[in-house]
């Protein structure tokens, strides 16, 4: 907060609705009064102002809030401005800006901070975006793609910039590519490349570091894995957000009732956060092991012996307990309704199944013989649900790489599932599955190679734990230097050799690791030595086992590991988006297709005239009619005196790059892309 407000002075603190999303996921508002701010306010509503004040506008640059700042300037509602945009200004509003005589008058300082993202987690940064999978992959919004591919890296930049990396970038090119948007990866690559390389051109500091090696940045889709989003975990984190109607907004909330059975039973929503320890310890583990970790802290501060299901009597019934309630009463709900689910609907032997189809090896590591004979027995089970028995067929059309058309319509109807789901499934060639095939193709099973070959059962692992997520492995043979450099080429040089070698040579099993600089990436572990730091940005949605796959990486190597994506997605959410890639796209609703937003008609709106003075010698009869009516009018409050204006050389600094390195229209600068249209 010290890099937004001079705390010599008082100030005004003006936010829009996207930039007040921002700040609210990284601080309260109480942080922020007390860093001499008297109070904060929405540029879109109205305000009275106060020209006796500066205000500091942390803002985003786009049309109509450069609208609604322009109106503050010509009413002149504060005394000075000073100006931090989220992201980078367009050449038209830097210019409209640059040109206009009430901005450098008001203007005494800007500043682009590119921070046009949200940290969810220490180590995962999301860009709140879900329009962006119907953007990417729907087939009618193909002339959006650009625009959005710019957006995106943007916003990865920012990610960079936040972390002080300039890193080799690295993109997932598919070998044996079916769907047209095989070439997404490596065109936003190369935005993502010209992004920082402009940006390091006006900061040549930028990610100069001498005491850590080169980070590297992949950009990866969510093509690189199709059985990721479609299993169950039984991780709790993952398996929650899976089973459990936990509210994605501005925070992360799970309804439960509070005192249940008592006379103050209400209803809450209770938040997951970094700042609950609990969630922090056990998100990431078996949901066995969470439930034992649960009774063993509880029976520690407690100095019970009771199980999970008694815990939640004891502590409604218990005053001592009351202290303990809070912290734990999220969490014993959460883990208990899960557990009951998993027996309800049978998951564990789903599962046994899913995980056989996605590793395409049965429990003992062998290639599978029967499967399709177990699929059906599971298929017939009616405590299998609707949507499970969808994912179920999902998952073995994508392992069978191709059926008949009546072969799917066969398996609906064997799972009871309404005709409506067949172009469900058949959207997923959108994505780069095989599903169809015609009578006279012969058999493709087993013949395109999968990106990462399947291994065998670790020991150790439950069997229902078995599948390994694509995004895992590609970070292990990274480190190993064993990554397939066709499937994952560079878009800039590598490190030098020497540097390379060594950094191949780290062990997977290193010491656990620090974590990287910024308050949104920080962690109670301590560095003991500089260690890279690997991004990976998943267009398309990234799942929660992906998400804890690179806190597993980092704690058993010695890089740090932040996963980047435009939102998080889990089972359900995946099949619906899915499901509308073949709806039109009238009915998307996704942004580029909305009336653009404009500034409030208020912020124009002219103060009331007064009435002019009466005329000396008026006659007495006129005196008193005009006294009569002037006794029921309210006289408008005195214009404020405008600020005096700024000398002409202290021009306002617009955030844009310096003089003598003006940005130059990137659509005039890039070569024509063709999206989706060509392979590269």
């Amino acid at each position: 907060m010290q890099v937004l407000v001079d705390s010599s002075e008082w100030k005004v603190l003006v936010v829009d609705e996207a930039s007040r999303k921002i700040l609210d996921n990284v601080i309260k508002e109480d942080e922020i009064l007390n860093e001499n701010v008297t109070h904060v306010e929405r540029i879109e509503e109205r305000r009275k102002g106060d020209a006796t004040l500066d205000a500091l506008y942390f803002i985003s640059p786009e049309p109509h809030i450069v609208d609604c700042l322009m109106a503050d300037f010509e009413s002149s509602r504060y005394k000075a401005s000073h100006i931090l945009w989220t992201a980078l200004l367009s050449q038209q509003q830097s210019r409209r800006l640059g040109n206009s005589r009430m901005a450098q008058n008001s203007i005494v300082y800007s500043q682009t901070l590119s921070v046009n993202f949200y940290p969810r987690e220490s180590h995962i940064v999301t860009f709140r975006d879900p329009y962006s999978f119907p953007i990417l992959y729907h087939p009618e919004c193909n002339n959006l793609v650009k625009d959005h591919f710019q957006a995106l890296a943007a916003k990865i930049k920012g990610v960079c910039i936040a972390l002080d990396e300039y890193p080799i970038i690295k993109y997932f090119r598919p070998q044996h590519s079916r769907h047209d948007a095989s070439v997404l990866c490596s065109h936003l690559a190369r935005f993502v490349q010209e992004e920082l390389d402009e940006y390091k051109s006006f900061y040549p500091d930028f990610g100069a570091h001498t005491n850590r090696p080169p980070g590297c940045l992949f950009v990866v889709d969510r093509s690189l894995d199709l059985y990721g989003p479609l299993l169950h975990e039984f991780t709790y984190q993952a398996m929650a957000h899976d089973l459990m109607p936990i509210k994605e907004g501005d925070k992360i909330t799970y309804r439960m009732k509070i005192n249940e059975g008592q006379s103050d039973e209400e209803e809450k929503d209770l938040e997951l956060s970094e700042k609950d320890a609990l969630w922090i310890e056990n998100r990431h583990l078996h949901m066995q092991e969470t439930t034992q970790r649960l009774e063993s802290n509880f029976n520690n501060e407690s100095g019970s012996a009771v199980k999970l299901n008694a815990i939640k009597d004891m502590l409604a019934d218990l005053p001592e307990f009351q202290n303990m309630k809070e912290a734990y009463s999220l969490h014993l709900s959460l883990v208990s309704d899960c557990m009951a689910l998993l027996g309800e609907r049978k998951l564990l032997d789903t599962s046994l199944v899913e995980q056989s189809l996605a590793t395409g090896l049965d429990e003992t590591g062998q290639k599978l013989r029967n499967i399709a004979e177990e699929l059906v027995a599971l298929l017939d089970d009616p405590s299998i649900v609707a949507s499970d028995r969808l994912r179920l067929v999902m998952l073995y059309l994508i392992y069978r790489e191709g059926v008949v058309e009546n072969d799917i319509t066969m398996l609906l109807a064997h799972a009871q599932l309404p005709p409506a789901e067949f172009s469900t499934i058949v959207n997923l060639t959108n994505l780069g599955a095989r599903i169809l095939k015609s009578l006279s193709e012969k058999s493709s099973f087993g013949l395109s190679p999968p990106i990462f070959q399947a291994r065998r059962p670790v020991e150790g692992v439950p069997a229902v734990s078995r599948f390994q997520p694509a995004l895992k492995t590609l970070l292990e043979d990274h480190i190993t230097g064993s990554l397939d450099s066709a499937t994952f080429p560079s878009l800039n040089p590598a490190a030098p050799q020497d540097q390379q070698e060594a950094l191949n040579q780290a062990s997977l099993r290193a010491v656990k690791p620090g974590w990287a600089n910024p308050q949104w990436a920080s962690s109670r572990l301590k560095a003991i030595a500089p260690r890279q730091r690997i991004i990976i940005f998943v267009a398309g949605g990234a799942t929660f086992a992906e998400a804890r796959a690179c806190y597993e990486i980092s704690e058993q190597t010695s890089r740090d590991v932040f996963l980047a994506t435009s939102h998080m997605i889990h089972p359900s959410f995946f099949i619906r988006q899915v499901a509308d890639l073949s709806v039109d796209r009238r009915r998307l609703n996704v942004p580029p297709d909305r009336p653009k937003p404009r500034a409030p008609a208020h912020l124009f709106e002219k103060p009331e005239a007064k009435p002019p003075p009466p005329s000396k010698g008026a006659s007495s009869t006129s005196s008193s009619t005009l006294s009569s009516s002037m006794a029921g009018m309210k006289i408008s409050e005195q214009s404020r005196p405008r600020p005096s204006p700024a000398p002409s050389s202290e021009r306002p600094n617009t955030g844009q790059p310096p003089a003598g390195k003006v940005k130059v229209d990137k659509d005039e600068k890039k070569k024509k892309h063709h999206f989706f249209s060509s392979k590269r």
